[in-house]
């Protein structure tokens, strides 16, 4: 195996994070601000709002399908070259989303979107993960995350001007000036990273995977929406985890598995995709659950609804700021543990946000879920690459990066279980009967989070020090750590 490493000057270490962060920075605008136009859209294109899901779920089923492949697209192809194509992707699924005449072309454009956005992300992760040192990668995560932060901040006023005074296309066409500031860095500053003797596609693995990860994600997406039956929710859930196992089956007897499941054998990998899965299934549902919340049972319009979850924007901001010094004072461990319990007591906390209470408690308790939601992120990200070599970058990233996109989805998936289930047959339109089922279920979220902190408690004190600790050795040659 020749893996390519080239060298890194002073000026592609400063505009990397950067870069990056205004691919992270689009990705999360053009997902926030595209459910303010839905409304505007369905009219203009003469279709039900409902039908507009489609729009939704076809990115989703995109990211789902394609960022497995994305590690092996970077070492065949190098990062520079995938990089700068995934923004051009991008760019072109959004030019052809603003100019879609009718719903068929829209969902056929943002698939196209998808692919690019299943690329970008992992791939600049990639990157990163190559160009710094470990002891640096919290820093440089950092520099990355703040900037892309600005994005869901923005995302829902920036929607709701341009739907009120210009015409719903144009939150699409928005996207093609930062791809062309995105695209133009990466043929300056993106490093190519390659692996020359990276082995062939598993095209049956991609098979058997994609379809089987494409289709549990469409059954998370209708079961969130309780639009079929669960007879057929249930079949199609049995044929994705068939698929799915039968992935499982294959990646053991082929030597270079689409999904390298022997990543797993590295503790602190295994423990921070997992633990990460776990712990994202109760803090994933909140996205869903307080809009909800704040419009039905506060009666908030829309748009004063999303102005509430800016403060989760804000605090993870200010986390940033403060991420590394709390982990090298604490630890991976002790953070892990302890901050998994407080993010479960904040969700639970939202029951005693009824109508009546006042706006400073929302905010402020609005500003704590996101702070403590991010220290986690961080802490979690950053231990997935902890005691993974160089050479098997590409394969955590496209593993670590595709239980992320599912563990939302599931999340979202468990949020509308339990809504459903408190609500019954109440109508979800009355606060007075909405709200105490939306408060048991935000109990439910926070005890499912509090018991998935035992998830953390296999790792050692020192786990992670090589990221958190300057003093720490670099983990980016040598043998993995295998439990």
């Amino acid at each position: 195996m020749s893996t390519v490493a080239p060298e890194i000057d002073a000026s592609t270490k400063r505009l990397l994070p950067w870069l990056v962060a205004v691919a992270l920075f689009m990705e999360n605008l053009d997902a926030t601000i595209i459910n303010t136009a839905v409304p505007a859209m369905s009219e203009n294109l003469q279709v039900a709002p409902l039908s507009l899901k489609a729009v939704l779920t076809s990115y989703t089923l995109s990211l789902a399908v394609f960022i497995p492949i994305s590690g092996w697209l970077a070492d065949r192809f190098g990062t520079k070259r995938l990089f700068a194509t995934a923004i051009s992707l991008f760019a072109v699924g959004s030019l052809l989303c603003g100019l879609a005449v009718n719903i068929h072309m829209l969902v056929g454009a943002r698939i196209l979107q998808g692919m690019g956005g299943a690329i970008m992300m992992p791939v600049g992760r990639l990157a990163l993960v190559r160009a710094f040192p470990r002891s640096e990668m919290l820093r440089t995560m950092n520099y990355v995350i703040i900037p892309a932060l600005i994005g869901p901040l923005i995302g829902p006023f920036v929607g709701g001007l341009i739907v009120h005074w210009l015409p719903w296309r144009v939150i699409f066409f928005i996207n093609l000036p930062i791809s062309l500031v995105g695209f133009l860095l990466a043929r300056r500053f993106m490093p190519d990273f390659r692996d020359d003797g990276v082995s062939p596609l598993d095209r049956r693995g991609f098979l058997l995977f994609g379809a089987g990860i494409a289709l549990l994600s469409y059954v998370l997406e209708v079961f969130g929406e309780h639009s079929l039956a669960l007879g057929p929710i249930a079949l199609l859930l049995a044929v994705s985890l068939i698929l799915l196992g039968l992935y499982g089956w294959h990646a053991r007897r082929v030597s270079a598995p689409l999904l390298d499941l022997k990543l797993f054998g590295v503790r602190t990998f295994r423990i921070s995709v997992i633990g990460g899965f776990v712990t994202r299934l109760g803090m994933g549902g909140m996205p869903f659950l307080l809009p909800l919340l704040y419009q039905i049972g506060l009666g908030y319009p829309a748009w004063q609804a999303g102005l509430l979850t800016m403060p989760v924007a804000l605090a993870a901001i200010t986390m940033k700021l403060s991420s590394k010094p709390l982990l090298a004072r604490f630890g991976h461990k002790r953070i892990l543990t302890v901050n998994t319990i407080l993010i479960g007591i904040t969700i639970s906390l939202f029951t005693f946000i009824s109508p009546g209470a006042p706006l400073w408690a929302i905010l402020a308790l609005s500003f704590t879920q996101g702070f403590f939601s991010s220290l986690q992120f961080t802490s979690m990200n950053s231990l997935v690459y902890a005691d993974i070599v160089d050479r098997d970058a590409s394969k955590a990233s496209s593993l670590a990066s595709t239980s992320q996109q599912m563990s939302l989805s599931f999340g979202v998936a468990v949020a509308s279980l339990l809504a459903a289930w408190f609500i019954g047959p109440l109508s979800q339109t009355d606060p007075a009967r909405a709200v105490p089922a939306l408060h048991h279920a935000f109990l439910v979220l926070g005890a499912i989070t509090i018991v998935s902190s035992a998830t953390f408690w296999s790792l050692r004190e020192a786990d992670g020090n090589n990221v958190s600790l300057h003093r720490a050795k670099p983990a980016s040659t040598g043998a993995p750590v295998v439990a």
